[in-house]
């Protein structure tokens, strides 16, 4: 039995690009992935919470090479002090990226992390949140990947479900792994209190 989380004031969308979610390269479970995602996102943006879509810059010839097709982020963004878009050339969406001061200059606390792939960019974006001090919630619903292919000599192959699963649990118990989206709710961000001027010599 799954519990209902606490509201989070931010909603991470990690690669939920064309090239992951459409066409012969996307994740199983694709549409329940899209599903999942769109009312995350849907919830967040009616509750006032912050949103940070990440696109990830693949390299060239890749399916996710940036300006082609399938680098297109699939969700409609509705750009804003409250809603981002943030590309990324690596996996780790706070690495060399504005990831972390978007974050704290909106004075969020709490994030949600959904998207692709849940063993690479989901779960390194999450497991960094977690090292900055916020509280992290992975729904088990909202992220996916690929099947691992059999290896010979290694092992069968792994279904991609269970790439999911074990990607999420290796978070450790820091992390809210077993929520569904559905469980997830959301607040506005209690943005800190403005500083006041510096007082300056005459």
């Amino acid at each position: 039995m799954t519990q209902r989380a606490h509201p989070v004031d931010a909603l991470v969308v990690v690669d939920v690009q064309s090239a992951f979610v459409t066409g012969d390269g996307a994740v199983p479970a694709a549409d329940r992935l899209v599903d999942r995602t769109t009312d995350l996102i849907a919830r967040a943006r009616r509750d006032g919470a912050f949103i940070a879509h990440l696109q990830n810059d693949g390299p060239p010839g890749a399916e996710d090479e940036p300006h082609t097709p399938g680098w297109e982020l699939h969700h409609p963004v509705e750009p804003g002090p409250a809603e981002v878009v943030i590309r990324k050339p690596h996996d780790d969406g706070f690495q060399e990226t504005e990831l972390g001061a978007v974050l704290t200059g909106a004075g969020v606390r709490a994030v949600a992390v959904c998207g692709v792939m849940s063993e690479m960019c989901v779960q390194a974006t999450a497991r960094t949140a977690l090292a900055l001090g916020y509280r992290v919630v992975v729904p088990h619903d909202a992220h996916a990947t690929q099947d691992i292919p059999a290896a010979p000599g290694i092992g069968e192959a792994v279904p991609a479900a269970t790439v999911s699963r074990v990607a999420a649990y290796a978070l450790g118990s820091d992390a809210e792994t077993t929520v569904t989206a559905a469980d997830v709710t959301f607040t506005a961000p209690r943005r800190p209190p403005a500083r006041p001027p510096r007082e300056t010599a005459p």
